[in-house]
């Protein structure tokens, strides 16, 4: 990361400054382009070998939940057997916004074609606890 973005990319302990990264790469689509080549083959690597881990269990676990920012953008989708989608409406959407968004979602599959690609959608527009019931309820049906 240092070798291709320079030093302006670590923070304060040496670490990756993930911020900084986000400013240069989605300003650069050929950055963007080389970070998601190098990142996402490790990601996709990293999950399944969970996955496994979990199977070898004595008692494995019914379900498993992997959180995929950009699922239906590189073609994960076929790596699960359910996807589940929590949106919000444009203007929930707005006000959680941090930052220079508009960049990235402009990238991303259209909320409408990965709703009608799921197989459990919930809008995220109301309260934790509403949020929680449907969570439990795909865990049951999942679960089943």
């Amino acid at each position: 990361m240092v070798e291709r973005f320079g030093e302006e990319v670590l923070g304060p302990e040496g670490e990756i400054d993930r911020a900084a990264v986000g400013r240069i790469v989605f300003a650069d689509r050929p950055s963007l382009l080389w970070l998601e080549q190098l990142l996402h083959p490790r990601v996709v690597a990293r999950y399944l070998s969970w996955r496994e881990e979990l199977a070898a269990l004595p008692e494995p676990p019914a379900v498993c939940v992997t959180e995929v920012p950009l699922l239906y953008e590189v073609g994960g989708e076929s790596r699960f057997d359910k996807v589940v989608v929590v949106t919000a409406s444009p203007e929930v959407r707005i006000s959680r916004r941090i930052g220079p968004l508009r960049e990235r979602e402009q990238r991303l599959v259209p909320e409408e074609e990965k709703i009608r690609q799921a197989d459990f959608v919930y809008v995220n527009d109301g309260t934790l606890a509403d949020l929680d019931e449907f969570v439990s309820g795909v865990m049951t049906k999942l679960s089943e």
